[in-house]
Parts: structure tokens; C-alpha cells; sequence
């Protein structure tokens, strides 16, 4: 989850290239931050607690620097928690992305030996066991030995990042977390994801699991755990470092919400190709699963609806932490489709790698070029939503939905009708966004920001967008909500509606329409209110939000509803930064 960025050149400005690079990364933790850089043969620090978006730095000038932004684990969001983190000596500096599971075993170890911990933290204990490796070797050229032998004796997944002030050095070595290198002339950098390296250099070594780089005067690539050298393989990045900036608009968040439309108009123009490949994937294939975590699970979810119904085809779906459990109905003819915005989720990327082992085709719908998730499968499509700065997702979840749509309408061969879908769900969209609109949502907001909690049911591909509402909800607003298939209420549910409670009835003109207006009244009778998301108003609505009808595609407006709600449901309880929901991280790389 936590950022990661380092460099060694010729520059004199380390620590303001580490902290431009990592407000760069911010998305992935923004608990603390800190930057450690070379000054003599002793590395200083400077750790702050909070948000790294407007910070500067007061460090002296240096040539070495490494970076971290932090998304707590192990230890509370304090700035003695904060990494950088030393060793005894000084000249050791390590930051980390990951878990040590057994960092307490090694805790009690080096604290037998003498080492003086400073941290709470599973990371500290990396740096003082790769100062006492190099206590045993006593060499500039123990270093590289001491971080193998060191990180050998880690347990969990995990990339870290060890800055030697003595050789001038920076090691990386990772397992599970990504890790990037940027090679320039002179100049050396390492990064969680490329988009903190693209503004200096194009050329990047995407680290495998048990791959260790040294950076210094020259980069040398070791495979662990005996350490040989290995010829790295170097690849070109083609995309151009654009700062995002929010524009006329208040946060990335609502910025993004409105760029929706393009998006879907994109895919509908120009991924008949990518969506007849996938087709023919899962045509072909004996067994076909999909998996996804939060929204992308959602995605999923709906895409199994829409295989069923328009494709005719069985999809098995699976929450990614879930599917371990799961794989053993992997076979060499089954097919895998992941689902991710960042492409780093480790919830999918571990049981991706897994399903590889037992020989299954991998297909992925990933937003991150060169992310592990893009490197790990056979068949790869890139969702185009652009750079998606709020932790919360929007346009990569429309991206994922209008892939899908478009997959399962090609598999019929009705393409053209999943076009023209798509294009009429984009115009609802731009009607959706304009001001006479939102006002009405605002008043809603209002309403939700003064209450406990808010259910959402749905009844098919509705019941996939009912989990997303409440999803944006929770993690936007902190409002808890809940969503459930409409029939599922009379089962438990509704034993928690009282009068006044709020309920939002996902309701399109489909197939579901006079079930989920059934369940609906259910809840009226029991004193609900009633909010309804869709094409056709009906009496039991205390308050109705009219969508086009579009076909399949109107879960499409649908969403995008329920994403402004949320939003200005944050905005009415106070948050001020629904950009950075508290607790959370764009790019989830532990388990």
C-alpha cells in the first residue's frame, strides 16, 4: 500500500526529487511520510506526520535519497513510526512496503544482541538485521551480501528499498509489492509505479518476486536467494508524465466522476477488437472464473449477469482474497479473467500467479500499464481511464462495466446494439452532471449526512450497482450502508427497517422492475424512505433520480448517481478531502 521512491545520480537535489516523486505515490498511503538522504558516511531523516501535498523538505544537499509515504500496519501513525527507518549506526536507512510476518521472532533476536529499536513497527527490524549481517562481513562490498541474507529471512510479502551511506548505494529487492527501477544517464531511481519515474526517464526494470538491484555507479540485477546475477530486461514506457490537476473542479474525485462520459465513448469506438479476443477466450475456454476486489469485484459480479443473460455462457465470479479457496477447479483449459484498477492488488495478483502454475490463460482488465497484474497475463486489456488520483474509484469502474457489456453483446454478435448503448448511456451521463441536476442530489445529500445508516437494494445486474452505491458511501462518506438483492429482504433485513430509514431502490425498466417495486413497498409499509434510481417514476418514490433507459447500459447513469451522492454526502458531513478517505489506499498490496 505505501510509497515508495529513491534515487542516486549526479544531482545535488536527492531529497526534493524523493519528495516530488512520492507526493507522486501519495495515493498509496498518506498516514506520514518521510525522506532519508546521504550526508557523509550518516544518512539524516526528516518524518512528518499527515499529508504530503503541499510539504517541503529541509534536508541538506545530496546526491542519495530515499522515500516513503506511508499507509500504517504495524505500529500507530506516529513520526517515530514513520520511515525512513535507521539502524544503530546511522548509515542504514530502509523503507518498506509489505509485511514482515516474523518480525517478532527477529525483534527478540536483535535485541538480545544489542540493537535499541526506536519504531512499533515490523519494518525497523530490517534495517538492524542488515546491520548486523554487515557487522559480520565488515566490507563496503558486504552490503549487497547483507541485504540478500537479510531479506532471505523475511517472511510475508514485501518490497524494500536500503540506502548505505558508507558505498553510496541503494538495494532493492522485493517479493509480492511492486517495485520499479528508472534508468537515465548517470541517474538511477526506484519506484512503487512507474508514473513516479516517467517524468525523468522512459526507460524502466520492472522488478520480479526475488529480485534484488543494486544502484550505485552501476546497476547490477541478482535473483534470490543464492543471489546471481541475472541480465536485466529493460522495457520503454510510451505515455507522456502529465501532472493531473483538478481544474474548475474542487477535488480529483468529482474531476474524475465527470470525465465518465468519455470514457465509455472511448471503449465503445475503439475496443471491438480487445472485447473480440476476450469473447473468443471465454468461447473457447472449459471453465471461465472472474475476480476482482471492491469495485472491480463488482464489476465482475454484474459481468456474470451479463454473460448469463446476453451470452448464454456460465461465468464463475469470486472475490480475489476468496479464490485460494477456490482454485482447485483450475485446470489447463480453464480461463481466469482479473479484474484491477491499479494492477498491484495483491488479493488478485497472488491467486493469478497460482492459477499460471496449474497452466489456466490469464486475461486481465487492468488501468495501469506495466503493473504486475499487465506483466502477469496471456491477454491484457488496458481499461484507458486515464490516471484515476482519488482513492475512491469511478471512471476505472465504468471502464471495467462498459469492457464487459461490450464482451458479453460481441459474444451474441450484437455489437452494434452494445455501441449505441453505450454512447446513449454516455449522453444520459453529461445530463446527469449539469447543475440543475446535482442540485437535486445535493438535497438527498443533506438527508444522508444526518442519518445512521442507508440501504440499497437491487435485483440483477441492480444488485451488483446496490453493492457499489453503498461501497461509495462507506468509503466516501463513512455512512453505513448496505445493499442487498431486493428478495433477500424478507429473509432478515427488513427486520431493521423503522420509520424514517433511508432506502435506495435500484430500479430499471428490466426484467427486475415489478419485483424490486415490490420489495420497495415492503419497505414503505415498514416506514422507509423510499429513494428511487431509475427510468420510470412510481408512486411508493418519496424522491425519484429519472435515468434514460438504455438497455443493460443503464447501470451506467445509475452509477454515476450514486458516486455524486456519496460525494456530496462527504461534502454535507464536513470531509474535506473526500479525495483521501481516512483508513484507506488507492493500490492494496497487503494481505
Amino acid at each position: 500500500m505505501c510509497g515508495i521512491f529513491g534515487y542516486v545520480g549526479f544531482k545535488s537535489n536527492a531529497a526534493q526529487i524523493a519528495l516530488e516523486g512520492l507526493k507522486l505515490l501519495e495515493y498509496r498511503g498518506y498516514d506520514s511520510w518521510g525522506v532519508a538522504v546521504k550526508l557523509g558516511k550518516k544518512l539524516v531523516v526528516e518524518k512528518h506526520i499527515g499529508k504530503i501535498t503541499l510539504a517541503k523538505t529541509e534536508l541538506p544537499k545530496s546526491s542519495l535519497g530515499i522515500g516513503h509515504t506511508r499507509w500504517a500496519t504495524h505500529g500507530g501513525v506516529t513520526i517515530t513510526n514513520a520511515h525512513p527507518h535507521l539502524d544503530c549506526s546511522g548509515e542504514i536507512a530502509v523503507v518498506h512496503n509489505g509485511i514482515v510476518e516474523n518480525f517478532e521472532d527477529l525483534k527478540h533476536e536483535l535485541v538480545a544482541k544489542g540493537h535499541d529499536f526506536k519504531s512499533g513497527t515490523d519494518t525497523e527490524v530490517i534495517a538492524h538485521l542488515i546491520e548486523d549481517y554487515i557487522g559480520k562481513e565488515r566490507s563496503l562490498q558486504g552490503f549487497a551480501s547483507s541485504v540478500r541474507d537479510a531479506f532471505n529471512r523475511l517472511k510475508g510479502l514485501s518490497a524494500i528499498v536500503v540506502a548505505y551511506a558508507p558505498s553510496s548505494e541503494i538495494i532493492a529487492v522485493k517479493t509480492g509489492s511492486p517495485l520499479v527501477v528508472g534508468v537515465l544517464k548517470n541517474e538511477l531511481f526506484v519506484a512503487s509505479d512507474a508514473s513516479a519515474i516517467v517524468q525523468h526517464t522512459k526507460k524502466v526494470l520492472f522488478l520480479e518476486d526475488r529480485q534484488m538491484v543494486i544502484l550505485g555507479k552501476k546497476l547490477q540485477l541478482l535473483r534470490l536467494p543464492e543471489g546471481k546475477q541475472i541480465i536485466p530486461i529493460f522495457h520503454t514506457i510510451n505515455w507522456e508524465f502529465a501532472k493531473a490537476q483538478k481544474g474548475k473542479h474542487k477535488h480529483f474525485l468529482l474531476k474524475e466522476i465527470h470525465e465518465q462520459p468519455k470514457v465509455i465513448e472511448n471503449i465503445a469506438l475503439h475496443y471491438i477488437e480487445e472485447t473480440q479476443q476476450l469473447s473468443k477466450l471465454i468461447t473457447d475456454a472449459f471453465g471461465t472464473f472472474m475476480l476482482g476486489c471492491g469495485s472491480a469485484s463488482y464489476a465482475a459480479l454484474a459481468g456474470t449477469y451479463l454473460f448469463s443473460r446476453i451470452a448464454k455462457k456460465h461465468v464463475n465470479f469470486s472475490i480475489g482474497s476468496e479464490f485460494t479457496y477456490l482454485e482447485d477447479y483450475l485446470t489447463p483449459e480453464s480461463l481466469l479473467i482479473a479484474i484491477s484498477q491499479s494492477g498491484e492488488t495483491i488479493d488478485v495478483v497472488e491467486p493469478v500467479e497460482k492459477a499460471k502454475k496449474k497452466g489456466s490463460q490469464i486475461a486481465a482488465l487492468v488501468n495501469v500499464l506495466g503493473s504486475t497484474l499487465y506483466r502477469q497475463a496471456n491477454h491484457k486489456i488496458l481499461l484507458g481511464a486515464g490516471v484515476e488520483k482519488a482513492v475512491i474509484s469511478t471512471k476505472s469502474f465504468i471502464a471495467m462495466i462498459s469492457v464487459l457489456l461490450l464482451t458479453a453483446y460481441t459474444m451474441a454478435k450484437r455489437q452494434n446494439e452494445a455501441q449505441e448503448m453505450l454512447r446513449l448511456a454516455a449522453n444520459n451521463i453529461r445530463l446527469i452532471l449539469q447543475d440543475s441536476y446535482v442540485k437535486h442530489i445535493k438535497t438527498l445529500s443533506k438527508k444522508l449526512s444526518r442519518t445512521q445508516y442507508v440501504f440499497v437494494i437491487g435485483r440483477g445486474l441492480s444488485y451488483a450497482i446496490a453493492l457499489e452505491t453503498t461501497l461509495k458511501l462507506k468509503e466516501t462518506s463513512y455512512t453505513h450502508a448496505e445493499g442487498f438483492a431486493g428478495g433477500e429482504l424478507k429473509h432478515g433485513v427488513i427486520a431493521l427497517i423503522e420509520k424514517g430509514t433511508p432506502c435506495i431502490v435500484i430500479a430499471p425498466q428490466d426484467e427486475t422492475y415489478n419485483e424490486i417495486i415490490s420489495n420497495a413497498q415492503q419497505i414503505k409499509a415498514r416506514g422507509g424512505y423510499i429513494v428511487g434510481i431509475g427510468s420510470r417514476k412510481n408512486d411508493v418514490f418519496d424522491l425519484f433520480f429519472e435515468t434514460a433507459d438504455v438497455g443493460d447500459a443503464t447501470m451506467l447513469p445509475q452509477v454515476v448517481i450514486a458516486q455524486l451522492i456519496a460525494y456530496y454526502t462527504a461534502l454535507a458531513k464536513g470531509i474535506s478531502d473526500p479525495d483521501k478517505p481516512r483508513n484507506l489506499a488507492k493500490s492494496v498490496t497487503v494481505k
